[in-house]
């Protein structure tokens, strides 16, 4: 007997096409080295509070930029002691990198990919690329991370770029440029009379009377 309803999830097609919408929407005005330490902070701080890390699953996290140089990167649990258990495997930072070169390949964040050859029936590896207003030809950065849980994963990165970018929005909202105060005005120099030509014609800077001056002798014949 029918008791309930049924929750209908979204197709793999579905979501590829959600993800390329969120990619469409969600661009920097400019990314620094700062903002990328700052996003992957947020990244670890969402994380450390969700229940997954409650429940003892850990989490890789990288921020590089689309030539592979690194601006942000750590990992959220251990390793794991000898025997081998622990929230994060060697293997994750492997497959982070297999996500972040999904996105150098294609331009587009790894979950798409994988949903989009879920959809065709194929298997992908599953980093969410980071744009620029200005740069549409491909993007700038990529932020990724990896915890087992492609859905789980991408939801983290995607939430926390929407979040930021809305508070870059709302921080330049409330900025108000400082107004540049008035000159102060001078006041008028007293009377200098350092420069002033002296009263009997003479300069200060005349050379004082000297006997070789004198062009006529005694006499009155001119000197050579």
């Amino acid at each position: 007997m029918f008791t309930g309803l049924h929750t209908m999830h979204p197709t793999d097609a579905e979501l590829a096409t959600q993800a390329l919408a969120e990619e469409g929407k969600y661009r920097f005005p400019s990314f620094s080295a700062s903002d990328a330490v700052t996003l992957g902070l947020s990244l670890r701080k969402r994380f450390r509070s969700s229940t997954r890390h409650v429940k003892g699953k850990g989490l890789v996290i990288s921020i590089q930029t689309i030539a592979g140089h690194p601006l942000f990167a750590c990992t959220v649990g251990d390793l794991g002691d000898i025997g081998g258990i622990g929230d994060v495997s060697l293997d994750s930072w492997t497959c982070l990198e297999g996500m972040i070169n999904t996105v150098k390949r294609t331009g587009h964040s790894s979950f798409y990919v994988e949903k989009g050859m879920s959809a065709m029936g194929k298997n992908q590896q599953i980093a969410f690329p980071i744009w620029l207003e200005n740069a549409p030809c491909c993007p700038i950065a990529v932020a990724a991370c990896y915890s087992g849980s492609s859905p789980d994963d991408h939801y983290l990165v995607s939430t926390t770029i929407r979040d930021y970018l809305a508070k870059l929005r709302r921080d330049s909202q409330n900025f108000t440029p400082s107004v540049p105060e008035p000159p102060t005005p001078v006041a008028p120099r007293g009377e200098n009379t350092e420069w002033l030509p002296h009263p009997s014609g003479e300069s200060v800077f005349d050379r004082p009377n000297s006997p070789y001056n004198n062009t006529v002798d005694g006499e009155g014949r001119k000197l050579v």
